[in-house]
């Protein structure tokens, strides 16, 4: 998924940005692509990982930059200098990504995680250059029984940012509990077994 999208919406020599690092998936595939990288996360654990994953040689001249950070504040990465953001925020208290890091958002229920995600947003639409594209993978999670409508409720975020839609692309997701039990039913019909990216201008 980050190759096509780097591939679609960037430039070799361009800088892309990650401020959910995770693995490094990114920060990976922008290096054999021959774009420069700044990859961030909050926890130390990723971003060890992320150095890790990123120590081979390719033919590229690809400048990586790795922080041990937060999404929400980004002061080191100047106004109007990244060509590209290439993220995929965790869920809202889904999967924990650590136990008790300060900052965190993976562990915070729905209404403190979009609060959280307007922060984002807003340094998001910041560091891009105008007329640049931000595409962002988001899912919907179930809660008690009921749907939350978790990647619209994200994308509302990244619009009161500034940022206008360009696209809405549907990933499958084949890992989740319900989808071969939808399958068996009908065809027609996945229900919570897929993703969005949104694919956001400045």
């Amino acid at each position: 998924m980050p190759r096509n999208l780097i591939l679609r919406y960037s430039n070799p020599e361009d800088w892309i940005l990650d401020q959910f690092m995770g693995s490094g998936t990114t920060l990976v595939e922008a290096k054999l692509l021959n774009r420069n990288a700044v990859g961030v996360d909050i926890n130390p654990q990723s971003v060890s990982i992320s150095e890790t994953n990123l120590q081979f040689l390719c033919g590229t001249n690809s400048k990586i930059f790795i922080r041990n950070g937060s999404a929400t504040d980004l002061h080191f990465i100047r106004d109007n200098c990244i060509d590209f953001i290439c993220t995929h925020p965790p869920y809202s208290n889904i999967i924990k990504y650590s136990k008790e890091i300060d900052g965190d958002i993976s562990l915070l229920e729905v209404n403190e995680f979009l609060e959280k995600m307007v922060k984002v947003a807003v340094e998001a639409y910041r560091v891009l250059k105008k007329g640049k594209m931000c595409a962002v993978m988001m899912g919907d999670v179930r809660k008690c029984g009921n749907v939350v409508p978790l990647g619209f409720r994200t994308m509302e975020c990244f619009l009161q940012a500034g940022f206008v839609n360009k696209e809405i692309i549907i990933k499958e997701q084949h890992n989740c509990r319900s989808t071969d039990y939808w399958k068996k039913q009908n065809n027609n019909f996945l229900l919570l077994a897929h993703e969005y990216i949104f694919v956001f201008q400045k």
